[in-house]
C-alpha cells in the first residue's frame, strides 16, 4: 500500500544541534517532506535550517517568524502556510527528538482510516523514557484533568505529535485561537472532538529531549490548568460543525 503523503511542521526555537538529527531522519521517508519554523532563535537554528533547505530543495522548507513569539502562534503560521499543498497529511513533530520519525509511518498509515492520529504515550504499546517521576506524574495529572473537564476521549491529549487530514485541519478556526504553549495542542484537540472528527491513538515510545532544554515553565502549567475551562465556557466552541 502507498502511504499518504505528508507535510511535517516543526517549529524551533534554539534547536540547532537537534534539527539536522530530526530532518535527516525524515527525509529517509520518499513520502515526507518538512517546514521548520523558526521563532528567531538567537543560537542560529533559523541559518541550519536555511541549510537543510538547501541540501534538500522542494522536501525542506524554513519559514522565518519575527513577531508573536510562541508555539502556538509558530504553528498557526506554519499551518496556513501550507494548507493549500497537495499533500494528504500536515503532521505536528517536536525539534527536540523527543518524537521519534520511526514512528511516523504508522501515525501516517493511520490517517487513511482517521481525521486526526495521535502519537501516543498512554495507550497499550506507548512508553516514555528518561522522565523523572514528578514529570510522569505531572503529564498523567494533566491528562486526566483536560479529560475531566472537556470530555474528550483520547488518553494522551497532551501529545504535540499528530498527523491531520488537511480537511479536518483546515476545518480548525485557528484564526480565533487565543491558547499558547503547550494548551495550543489541548485547544486543537477539543475543538476537532467537538467537530465529531475520527481520532485515534497510536502507540509511541516518547524519549526525554536529548539536547538543550525544556519549554516547561510555571507560565505554561498555569495555562494548561486553566485552558480547559476557558474551552467548554466559549460558544464557539461549544456546538458540533460536523454533521
Amino acid at each position: 500500500m502507498t502511504l499518504p503523503t505528508a507535510l511535517v511542521v516543526v517549529p524551533t526555537y534554539n534547536e540547532r544541534d537537534n534539527l539536522p538529527l530530526l530532518a535527516t531522519a525524515l527525509m529517509q521517508y520518499p513520502n515526507v517532506s518538512l517546514l521548520v519554523v523558526d521563532d528567531e532563535s538567537p543560537d542560529g537554528t533559523g541559518a541550519v535550517a536555511d541549510a537543510l533547505a538547501r541540501q534538500y530543495p522542494e522536501r525542506i522548507e524554513v519559514l522565518h517568524r519575527k513577531t508573536h513569539r510562541g508555539l502556538g502562534r509558530s504553528y498557526i503560521d506554519g499551518i496556513a502556510s501550507v494548507l493549500d499543498r497537495p499533500v494528504d497529511v500536515i503532521c505536528q513533530m517536536d525539534a527536540d527528538l523527543s518524537h521519534d520519525p520511526r514512528h511516523l509511518p504508522d501515525l501516517i498509515a493511520a490517517s487513511v482510516h482517521a481525521d486526526v492520529v495521535i502519537g501516543s504515550r498512554y495507550v497499550p504499546g506507548g512508553a516514555v523514557v528518561n522522565w523523572p517521576r514528578r514529570r510522569r506524574l505531572l503529564s498523567r495529572f494533566a491528562n486526566l484533568y483536560v479529560r475531566a473537564v472537556t470530555h474528550v476521549k483520547v488518553r494522551d491529549c497532551t501529545s504535540g505529535y499528530r498527523c491531520w487530514r488537511c480537511e479536518a485541519l483546515a476545518s480548525l478556526p485557528l484564526d480565533q485561537f487565543v491558547s499558547d504553549g503547550y494548551s495550543f495542542l489541548v485547544e486543537m484537540l477539543f475543538i476537532a472532538s467537538r467537530q465529531g472528527r475520527r481520532i485515534v491513538e497510536v502507540p509511541i515510545t516518547y524519549t526525554e529531549r536529548r539536547e538543550g532544554q525544556s519549554k516547561m515553565s510555571r507560565a505554561v502549567i498555569l495555562e494548561s490548568a486553566i485552558t480547559p475551562w476557558r474551552l467548554i465556557a466559549t460558544p464557539r466552541t461549544a456546538r458540533p460543525t460536523v454533521r
